[in-house]
């Protein structure tokens, strides 16, 4: 007997129940074959529908057994097949199964094109709709966390469509943009100079959560730099292509979803209640402080958060009027904050059409997305507030000038100038609402010559254009903007701001089957031509009145900012006898943000692939149905970090915040900037090996890989001397980092039966990045570069940047504790450099805010009509610093010498500290933690070809298991500072198609 087919049937019955084998002829026999290739299938289940009566497949896929005579049903099952019920036939039987999921021959979206899941060369992830994370997603970014190995997905908090930060294998950048570029239907989404996508659009806490993500059908990954070096110069922190849905060409079919979803704080900042407080001020405070304690009893925290509603509605119909599929929906979205007066509203729509001309030789596609939204912004400075003001001080105040609400006041009666303020007043007196739009789209035409079908013309036309515009008002009586000279009148300002970018690509596609030598060639070339324009209007600041504050009249209206890049790029991949894959790329960008003689980079690629189990000695295995190693290296770039006209020697005209007075006019000045003639491009070297598996006909199947990049001009901050430039410090590419990681992903299909089917994924991904230079010349004594503010203190910068060390790593003292209490002894630090002396020659190098292991897992049960889910993630090796206790949980926090009183963190009783020790490594605290993302289940009410009705309830951050001492250990960066809370949400959903 073939080894390979006895393997097999000796590991089927350890993952399927078992059945009695039947070893006599029966009145049933036949043979169970694969539809596909029409290879018999050994080890396959054959039982007799109600009873226990069955038998397995032997090696050429035959079975006999016995079936009582009123028997008239087989329930045939096998891993990786569709299980399936056959009537009971006289005479030998012949049973063809089906795959059960998605072969390798499924297309996969890649840079500039499609390519089949088999062929895949590179480290590319997808995650389909169906996959996606549950319940309460306002963004897209939310859709992948936990879900692909090497990424990590970081909230920025709770704030009403607030967004995440998304990391691809790590750092490629120390002070440029470590955001993965973002492509929409092709369409390349503008990033930042100040690597973050929070800030693109005026008016907008995070741009992508203009997007709907009911629109989005897949979202695919290109990690390694093979894969995302056709993007060049936009891609060293990787590439994430979306793919929205399209149409259909069947009759019309309406989809509706509804969700109604509850928001609530989890934790509050443990502070000390009001009669803690009394106790403490009492024993520690002198009778001049001891009177400045109220009568009541004020949870603060109480006071501005609330229990928040949310609102998701999207219809859609999809279908197609004869040669032309179409899709078109619209979306609303009501979200309240958990921050009182914390609100977004925003409307979507989108239209898809695809239609087919020129008998087929014409194919178009159109997409076109618009969006518009409503906020009103909390004014986020009350969650520090809340934490700190003192508890025995009611919120009101009969009389108060300040609106009613109880403020500090002076000896004299006035407003205590540098006092904390009421927390509730900082909200509700403070109005910032936006109004902003933005719509993006393409149309591509890719036409085919009749003459050579394989040879395809395509025009891509893309734009995304955005308005950001608001005002932000505080009425005159308010505590937070009081000025005693000149008197105070509140202040309303107002933004606008413009964006307007557009793509322009022309590519020739080529993809032959030439049979004759067993290969298939795929190639692509093409240009592309990026432009981005922003309009800045500046205004005037008004008071509350509507008088102009003198000095903020601007001298210029408005700014425009643009950039341009152009590149050429090209991509040939050939695969011979469906083994062995040869990839190979090449793009050259040319950008407008350097100067002509460094302007153009140039970024190629190459990548090969097997596909082990196409040999003859695996080719037929039942066991192994994919085994693919693959290698690749490539080289990828970054100009983010860079401004617009950095390598121009240029003035700018001074902000109204910094004009000269002479007399009664205000002037504006011109300032002149550091300039670089000499900036280029950020490169990042990677090389990637990994493995591609399958087994048991794809109920197992995952990747591995390890990787290694290598950044070389990393961008840094250096001092010169004074008179070289305008400035003594001095953007210039300068630093090398390398970064290297393995990754591991597995999905499993335990249990596949004809009324149950449980899923599992894990993965897990390990990355470490060390600086290897940050100057021309090695220097013993030089640090390193400080980064890292703090709150509190003046200046604080509580991390570093050192060669031979990881990015951001905590510079702190060696705390000393009392041996007996375990208490951290105030002020008593480690003397590192043992020579007598503790200053800051004895700050060393603690630990780091990135976790070197990040995990995820997900499982979904399927029962019948019933889906229950799961998503955990879990990061391992991470620390924090915690700045709330740094700040508050010290006694003379608590007896403000200002001559006020504000609250403390429980942790003053921990540590008896009098003054602030914000440089102890005491606060820099394990962050490592488990959380449960979501759980859900889902009911199909009602299932069919004409209706199909479904309930869903959710609920996300389910629970958070760690050491950490503060309320999230999630916070990118490592230092934790009062951050909006990330609240626990509730979802009840129903979903309609017809």
């Amino acid at each position: 007997m073939n080894i390979k087919k006895l393997l097999t049937m000796l590991m089927v019955p350890l993952l399927l129940p078992g059945f009695s084998a039947v070893a006599q002829n029966g009145n049933v026999r036949g043979t169970v074959t694969d539809a596909k290739t029409g290879s018999p299938l050994p080890g396959v289940t054959v039982a007799v529908k109600g009873t226990s009566s069955g038998t397995i497949t032997n090696a050429e896929g035959i079975f006999d057994l016995q079936a009582p005579g009123t028997a008239d049903t087989l329930i045939v099952s096998y891993i990786g097949y569709i299980t399936q019920e056959v009537p009971i036939r006289s005479g030998p039987m012949r049973i063809a199964m089906e795959l059960s999921k998605a072969s390798l021959n499924e297309v996969v979206v890649i840079g500039y094109g499609t390519q089949q899941q088999k062929d895949i060369t590179g480290s590319i992830a997808t995650v389909n709709a169906k996959n996606f994370q549950k319940g309460a997603i306002t963004s897209p970014d939310q859709l992948i966390a936990g879900k692909i190995s090497g990424v990590s997905v970081t909230s920025n908090g709770g704030q009403p469509g607030g967004g995440s930060t998304i990391r691809i294998r790590g750092l490629a950048s120390l002070n440029g943009n470590n955001d993965p570029l973002i492509v929409i239907d092709g369409v390349p989404l503008q990033s930042t100079d100040n690597g973050t996508l929070n800030q693109t659009i005026s008016g907008v806490a995070n741009p992508l959560s203009l997007i709907n993500p009911d629109d989005i059908a897949s979202i695919t990954v290109l990690k390694d730099a093979a894969s995302a070096a056709i993007y060049g110069s936009r891609a060293s922190s990787g590439v994430i292509l979306i793919t929205t849905k399209k149409g259909i060409t069947q009759k019309p079919k309406f989809d509706f979803s509804t969700q109604l979803s509850v928001s609530k704080l989890i934790k509050e900042v443990p502070v000390l209640s009001a009669s803690q407080f009394r106790a403490y001020v009492k024993e520690t405070g002198t009778p001049a402080q001891i009177a400045l304690m109220g009568n009541a009893s004020t949870n603060w925290q109480d006071q501005i958060y609330q229990t928040a509603l949310t609102t998701n509605n999207n219809l859609s119909v999809s279908g197609a009027v004869k040669n032309m599929p179409y899709r078109v929906s619209v979306g609303y979205l009501g979200q309240q904050g958990i921050l009182k007066t914390d609100n977004l509203k925003r409307t979507t729509a989108t239209i898809s059409l695809n239609p087919v001309f020129l008998n087929g030789h014409l194919n178009v596609s159109l997409n076109v997305t618009g969006a518009l939204s409503q906020s009103r912004f909390a004014n986020q400075g009350a969650i520090g507030s809340a934490v700190s003001f003192d508890p025995t001080q009611p919120v009101l105040k009969q009389g108060s000038p300040y609106g009613g609400y109880w403020e500090w006041l002076t000896g004299s009666g006035t407003l205590a100038p540098l006092a904390t303020r009421n927390p509730l007043a900082l909200l509700e007196q403070y109005h910032s609402l936006s109004h902003s739009n933005r719509s993006f789209g393409d149309l591509k035409l890719d036409y085919s010559i009749p003459m050579l079908p394989d040879l395809h013309i395509t025009w891509n036309l893309g734009y995304d254009a955005s308005q950001g515009k608001g005002t932000v008002m505080v009425p005159p009586d308010a505590a937070q903007q009081w000025n005693s000279n000149p008197p105070n009148h509140g202040y309303n300002t107002q933004y606008l701001q413009k964006t307007w970018n557009t793509t322009s690509e022309v590519s020739l596609n080529y993809n032959k089957d030439i049979k004759s030598i067993k290969s298939n060639i795929n190639a692509v070339a093409g240009y592309g031509y990026y432009n981005n324009l922003m309009t800045h209007y500046n205004y005037a600041a008004f008071d509350s009145k509507g008088d102009t504050i003198p000095g903020s009249a601007p001298t210029y209206k408005f700014d425009k900012p643009e950039n341009t890049l152009i590149s050429y790029y090209g991509r040939l991949i050939y695969t011979y006898n469906d083994k062995y894959i040869l990839m190979g790329s090449l793009r050259t960008d040319g950008s407008s943000r350097f100067a002509p003689n460094d302007r153009w980079g140039v970024f190629p690629a190459a990548s090969l692939g097997w596909r082990i189990n196409e040999e003859d000695f695996l080719k037929n295995s039942n066991t192994v149905s994919n085994l693919k190693l693959r290698a690749s290296y490539g080289v990828t770039g970054n100009q983010e970090g860079i401004g617009y006209y950095n390598y121009l020697p240029d003035y700018y005209l001074s902000t109204v915040n910094s004009e000269y007075q002479f007399g009664n006019k205000f002037y504006s000045m011109y300032t002149p900037s550091a300039f670089n003639a000499g900036l280029t491009w950020e490169q990042t070297a990677s090389t990637d090996v990994g493995i591609d598996y399958g087994f048991l006909n794809g109920r197992i199947t995952g990747s591995i890989d390890y990787y290694y990049k290598k950044t070389k001009n990393l961008l840094d901050n250096i001092t010169i001397p004074v008179g070289v430039n305008f400035t003594n410090i001095l953007l210039t590419n300068i630093g090398n980092m390398t970064s290297k990681g393995f990754e591991f992903s597995l999905n499993l299909i335990p249990v596949q039966a004809k009324d149950v089917t449980w899923n599992v994924e894990f993965n897990m991904a390990y990355n470490k990045s060390t600086i290897t230079r940050l100057r021309t010349v090695n220097n013993s004594t030089f640090e390193g570069d400080p980064t890292g503010r703090i709150s509190g203190g003046t200046g604080n910068n509580i991390q570093i940047q050192s060669v031979g060390y990881s990015p951001n790593s905590f510079f702190v003292y060696k705390q000393i504790y009392d041996p007996k209490s375990g208490k951290p002894i105030e002020g008593l630090y480690e003397d590192i450099n043992r020579d007598g002396v503790i200053n800051s020659n004895d700050e060393y190098r603690y630990k780091s805010p990135f976790p070197p292991f990040v995990y995820g897992f997900s499982t979904s049960v399927n029962y019948k009509k019933w889906t229950f889910s799961t998503v955990l993630r879990a990061n391992v090796g991470n620390y924090m610093y915690n700045n709330v206790e740094a700040n508050l949980g010290v006694e003379r926090g608590v007896l403000n010498p200002i001559g006020i009183l504000d609250n403390a963190t429980t942790n003053i009783y921990a540590t008896g500290f009098f003054n602030n020790q914000y440089f102890s490594d005491y606060y820099i605290q394990n962050a490592s933690f488990l959380k449960m993302d979501n759980i859900g289940v889902t009911y199909g009410l009602l299932t069919g070809n004409k209706l199909n009705l479904t309930l869903s309830a959710n609920c996300q951050n389910v629970f958070t298991i760690t050491k950490y001492q503060g309320i999230n250990p999630e916070i990118y960066g490592g230092i934790d500072n009062t951050l909006y809370p990330v609240p626990r949400i509730y979802t009840l959903g129903v979903n309609v198609g017809f």
